[in-house]
């Protein structure tokens, strides 16, 4: 049987097995400005980079506010949210030109939420034929950019879009 090391995943397996973690968004939010993986602040929400995505610029608009409801979330802050998930689709069409984009809100562990407490709508550049013999038998996404590379882009490309 031949083998796929990945190395960088060890942090994930670590910190889930933490007993508690704590919330990442929350985390996130409270040192947004050193936090590489966030691309954009809004006034009540913002866009951070999935550090396991499921294909490059996989990107979540996160709420400030930590509630895993949608029915706690605000006019203002729904209105931002998908404003804001309106302009990253622009940014990642300029960036990747993708075929399509996934978006998604999982509410709740049956749904598939990995966090349960503090709700995020994900936004996922999809091409034809992005799911390959890696992802359905090695159980492993191949990322053709590190992380750092997609966030400075991605920055970039917002900016443009915005102006």
């Amino acid at each position: 049987m031949d083998r796929l090391f990945t190395p960088w995943r060890l942090a994930y397996v670590s910190e889930a097995s933490r007993s508690d973690p704590g919330c990442i968004f929350c985390d996130a939010l409270a040192r947004i400005d050193e936090e590489p993986l966030v691309v954009h602040r809004g006034r009540r929400t913002f866009v951070i980079l999935n550090k396991y995505p499921y294909n490059n610029g996989h990107v979540m608009v996160v709420p400030h506010r930590h509630t895993g409801e949608l029915g706690a979330l605000d006019a203002d802050e729904l209105a931002e949210m998908m404003a804001l998930a309106q302009l990253v689709e622009k940014a990642l069409t300029a960036m990747y030109r993708p075929h399509g984009f996934n978006l998604g809100l999982n509410i709740g562990k049956p749904a598939g939420a990995g966090v349960l407490d503090h709700l995020h709508l994900h936004v996922v550049p999809r091409w034809n034929g992005d799911t390959n013999f890696m992802t359905v038998l090695g159980e492993t996404r191949v990322l053709p950019e590190e992380l750092g590379a997609t966030a400075e882009r991605l920055r970039s490309a917002l900016a443009q879009v915005r102006s």
